[in-house]
């Protein structure tokens, strides 16, 4: 396999090159590691992925592939981290007292998502990985051999997580009575 344009002008430390991949790639990473917590309150979902377009940089020479595969990559390197941080806090096993103060201070890079409670209760309810395999695949729009990649599962695994999380989001959409909060269908729909 070979780069493309785009990646190749990344590597030669293109910097517009660097701007097109972001803008191709930051939204999504930063809305699906908002969806999975890192479990420490000092590092949010903007910092993992900070430091994700760090590692990015200082190792794409190692990278081979297109812009698409780029971004499977870079949620990789985003997956780790944030598994990482999760241990870090497990360790760390520290609790702010008072987080009001913090409240409204980091921004919302979901805000597109015309529901975002109604989205964010039914996608509660589903396991880890069917939640991990319906977002990256239907909510960002990947396809399912990166998406397994990002995950580090094989394709078929995140098929059937991916199957069995729209199966419960149909039945759970059906019938509010599970979701407690829900209140029929959702906005819009």
């Amino acid at each position: 396999m070979s780069d493309d344009a785009l990646v190749t002008r990344a590597k030669a430390g293109d910097a517009e090159a660097w701007r097109e991949l972001y803008r191709l790639h930051a939204g999504r990473l930063v809305a699906w590691l908002q969806m999975r917590p890192t479990g420490d309150t000092v590092a949010s979902a903007e910092d993992v992925a900070s430091e994700a377009w760090f590692v990015a940089a200082s190792k794409i020479a190692d990278f081979t592939g297109s812009a698409a595969d780029f971004g499977g990559w870079l949620f990789g390197i985003a997956r780790r981290l944030s598994a990482t941080s999760r241990r870090t806090a497990q360790r760390r096993n520290t609790r702010p007292d008072d987080v009001s103060d913090l409240v409204g201070t980091v921004p919302d890079h979901g805000s597109h998502v015309a529901h975002q409670d109604w989205v964010r209760t039914m996608l509660a309810t589903l396991s880890p990985r069917e939640r991990a395999a319906v977002g990256l695949v239907d909510g960002l729009g990947m396809d399912v051999q990166t998406a397994a990649e990002v995950l580090g599962v094989t394709p078929v695994a995140l098929r059937v997580a991916r199957h069995r999380g729209l199966r419960r989001l149909s039945r759970a959409s059906s019938s509010p009575a599970p979701l407690g909060q829900v209140s029929g269908p959702a906005p819009g729909v």
